[in-house]
């Protein structure tokens, strides 16, 4: 789930110089489709002003028990409050805010909304790392989280004091991320774990040439991605590539060859409940790579090959409780052949993609597909981006595991 529409998120704001950063975190929230609520401990205002606030989340900042700034004052109601929420997230949590949550120390709106919500709360600690680690506060963050309480990690990093370690508020868009997989709880994927390889694999001839495809590993990313909205634990291996992976929302391990790509998907198969094989797997590699580059005075080199492992191959003889998915790219007999290689690699459902069909197969941002499930009868699809064949994809898969 990428869309937050519909939730109510209170963000509490405690008074530290990480306080900053909220703006972008409540224009984020909002972004995503999520009403925002803001409430700010007294000395807060020192740090970010409720001006901003209020303009980026169009909503009155509260921060008193009574708003006297008005011409008759106006109980806040922190019961209230706290009831209306579907969470309640305190971001920057500093180290007196959170004694004061641990120990009930009901002395601002905040804690009071605290202490008065229903909703899951969910606290992303903020301060200079010797605060961090100090046992008096790790102790309060133990009890916080004993209590039910989501306690979101520090980051690393340069802090105000000048120093370098943990402390860090996590950036507002990190926060955005776990609010995100927290309200995944309910979604078709939720508790799954998915693993997704991708892209092509290369194998050295020398220490400069390799065989290899012009997979782009755009297929199996844009499948990792919709697991991953549908709430799923993504591993995705990934072959060489030129994709951007700075939002990546899940775990990506990036490797050349397929004995790398081998390695690093059966280490993760056994604890997975869907296992998809999208990458184009080189299927031989030379024997004896060369140690040096090869020259043009040394003759054209006669390359000896040796087949690849079988990936795919492996994963269907060796499940047990995993719904394993393999792709087949064919020049022809298109759908006859895809569905030999289902059978053969013990697959669950096979989805093919022919290199005649004009902007499906590699590189392209669309394709077109043919979905070959546990019935045998391939179900056709029309030529569409590759998010939204992930889509498509994804539903088969849901419908038939």
């Amino acid at each position: 789930m990428q869309s937050l529409r519909g939730k109510k998120i209170i963000l509490g704001i405690s008074a530290g110089i990480a306080a900053y950063k909220t703006p972008i975190l409540v224009r984020l929230l909002k972004q995503k489709g999520a009403q925002v609520r803001v409430v700010l401990t007294p000395d807060a205002h020192a740090f970010v002003t409720p001006l901003t606030l209020s303009v980026v989340s169009e909503e009155e900042v509260l921060s008193s028990f009574v708003a006297e700034d008005k011409d008759n004052p106006v109980w806040n109601d922190h019961v209230a409050l706290g009831l209306w929420a579907d969470l309640l997230l305190i971001a920057p949590a500093t180290a007196n805010t959170l004694s004061a949550m641990a120990q009930a120390k009901s002395n601002n709106l905040l804690i009071a909304t605290y202490l008065s919500a229903r909703c899951p709360i969910m606290v992303a600690p903020a301060m200079d790392l010797d605060m961090y680690a100090h046992p008096a506060n790790q102790k309060n963050l133990d009890t916080l989280a004993s209590y039910g309480n989501q306690i979101l990690p520090v980051g690393e990093g340069a802090l105000a004091s000048g120093l370098v370690g943990k402390g860090r508020l996590l950036e507002p868009d990190q926060i955005v991320e776990r609010v995100i997989v927290h309200f995944n709880s309910a979604l078709p994927l939720s508790r799954k774990k998915v693993l997704i390889t991708a892209g092509p694999t290369y194998e050295k001839i020398d220490p400069v040439r390799y065989i290899g495809n012009f997979s782009s590993g755009k297929m199996g990313y844009a499948l990792a991605e919709e697991a991953h909205a549908l709430g799923a634990e993504v591993y995705l291996i990934l072959g060489p590539h030129a994709l951007d992976l700075s939002n990546a929302p899940f775990a990506v391990e990036e490797v050349v060859s397929a004995t790398e790509m081998e390695t690093a998907v059966f280490k993760k198969f056994p604890t997975v409940d869907f296992a998809i094989a999208a990458a184009a797997v080189a299927d031989f590699k030379p024997l004896a790579p060369k140690p040096h580059k090869i020259k043009k005075e040394e003759g054209i080199p006669s390359i000896e090959l040796q087949p690849n492992p079988d990936i795919l191959a492996r994963m269907g003889k060796e499940k047990k409780q995993q719904f394993v998915l393999g792709f087949a790219l064919e020049t022809q007999d298109n759908w006859k052949e895809a569905l030999a290689k289902k059978r053969r690699k013990k697959a669950d459902a096979i989805v093919m993609n022919s290199l005649t069909d004009p902007g499906a197969g590699f590189a392209s941002d669309t394709n077109k597909i043919t979905y070959i499930g546990e019935n045998e009868k391939p179900k056709r699809f029309s030529l569409k981006s590759k998010n939204e064949v992930a889509k498509d994809i994804w539903n088969e898969i849901m419908d038939q595991g």
